[in-house]
């Protein structure tokens, strides 16, 4: 079985040899979808899983570095107890159904966030995908689950104070550098391209310290509805900024 799409690339427009390393994706509006075709949310979500399948087709073709989806945030468990089960249980529906073909395409499954607040089968699912995964060497697909990035921080701030404190750790040597080795993500390069849908421009709590230089592309569309033509059009528009990175 091969992980690749019918959708070609519009190699007039985008440039294969100029793609971002590493596309963090607020996956918003699976809700509003569902509510505009009178169907329960759980519709949304479902129907959003097949949106994660053609994103990540995508960054295989374009040999994307990493993906970090925010699957579910440390609010999310605010919502009805019936909707956060299901959502739960979306992790093991979407492994469980691409896990083969992931593996095929040399696509190594991680997690960041607080894993030990997951449900048992969301983290048995995970755990084994993790695992099944780790020798892959292509692209880095990675479900930020119970995450939030203020505690991501926090996490990191109480680790270093802890290392201060048994003087394994200095405080002249505190930097940036040694900030972002003590995140979640330090085994990834730093997001260069924010994807949010459903048309909300706000970052929700999401890899706050990752994304200080990332350019940030917000559309209309919700999750659902954001197919390969979408994400190339989210690329081509990455292609076209200048990066300045404070400079001129």
């Amino acid at each position: 079985m091969n992980f690749k799409t019918n959708k070609k690339l519009d190699m007039d427009r985008l440039d294969p040899t100029n793609v971002p390393k590493h596309v963090a994706i607020i996956m918003d509006g699976n809700g509003r979808w569902a509510k505009k075709r009178g169907l329960p949310r759980f519709a949304g979500h479902k129907e959003g899983m097949k949106t994660i399948k053609k994103v990540v087709e995508r960054a295989v073709e374009l040999n994307l570095e990493a993906i970090t989806l925010y699957a579910f945030s440390t609010e999310n468990w605010k919502r009805p107890p019936k909707e956060v089960e299901f959502i739960m249980k979306l992790p093991s529906q979407f492994l469980d159904t691409y896990l083969p073909e992931l593996i095929e395409n040399n696509v190594r499954v991680t997690t960041i966030g607080h894993y030990d607040g997951l449900p048992e089968f969301t983290k048995k699912a995970v755990q084994y995908s993790v695992e099944r995964t780790k020798n892959n060497t292509g692209l880095v697909l990675n479900f930020a689950l119970n995450y939030g990035s203020r505690s991501e921080i926090v996490d990191a701030v109480k680790q270093i104070c802890e290392n201060v404190k048994q003087d394994h750790l200095n405080s002249d040597e505190i930097n940036e550098e040694l900030i972002s080795n003590y995140l979640y993500t330090n085994q990834l390069p730093d997001p260069d391209l924010v994807i949010r849908t459903s048309g909300e421009q706000r970052l929700s709590n999401y890899l706050l310290w990752q994304v200080a230089y990332a350019e940030f592309y917000f559309t209309d569309k919700l999750w659902p509805e954001f197919n390969h033509d979408a994400f190339d059009e989210a690329i081509i528009e990455f292609q076209n900024r200048k990066r300045r990175f404070g400079g001129l």
